[in-house]
């Protein structure tokens, strides 16, 4: 099993570092992306390594796709490189999880016709009009999407990414 997250500079820490360690503590293997190399520095203080460009990424290569929240989506929204992978996750019906902001993401690959999701607040406008069906619970999981709307949600966002990861292969621990 191999996951990827993609963000950028000012990301919501723990949105990003949460599900880093959740899934590296199942043994899964993460890499981190973003559109430029180094590291990317969140909105309250941590930085996390990059492993790969968007340039570089094979959706094909990885099982799931986690998308934090911050500010960094509405720096990484119109980024074509990610709207492919987006669009290539979910085509393939592979797992995408955004949290927080992270839906702004989903909006721009324009995958969110008839879905149901929940985000931030201020980002639940954006969602109705792209088709989506808003509802302001904890975690929506619709399909091969899971959402979730702030860090406090964090526990129900993390624990159905991993129902999603075991529906793809059982013989991950609970």
């Amino acid at each position: 099993m191999r996951a990827l997250i993609v963000s950028a500079d000012d990301f919501e820490d723990t949105e990003l570092l949460v599900p880093l360690s959740r899934l590296r503590e199942e043994g899964i293997s993460v890499d981190v992306a973003s559109p430029r190399a180094g590291s990317i520095r969140g909105k309250h203080g941590y930085s996390q390594s990059i492993d790969r460009t968007l340039a570089e990424v094979d959706p094909r290569d990885y099982d799931l796709l986690v998308l934090p929240g911050g500010r960094a989506p509405a720096a990484l929204r119109g980024d074509a490189a990610l709207q492919g992978i987006v669009r290539a996750f979910d085509a393939a019906n592979k797992p995408i999880a955004a949290i927080c902001h992270g839906p702004q993401i989903l909006v721009s690959a324009g995958v969110m016709q008839g879905r149901q999701a929940t985000c931030y607040k201020t980002v639940a406008m954006e969602l109705r009009d792209a088709g989506a069906r808003y509802v302001d619970d904890e975690v929506v999981v619709d399909r091969n999407f899971v959402t979730s709307r702030q860090p406090s949600d964090l526990p129900a966002f993390c624990r159905e990414i991993m129902k999603q990861l075991r529906a793809l292969n059982g013989s991950l621990a609970g």
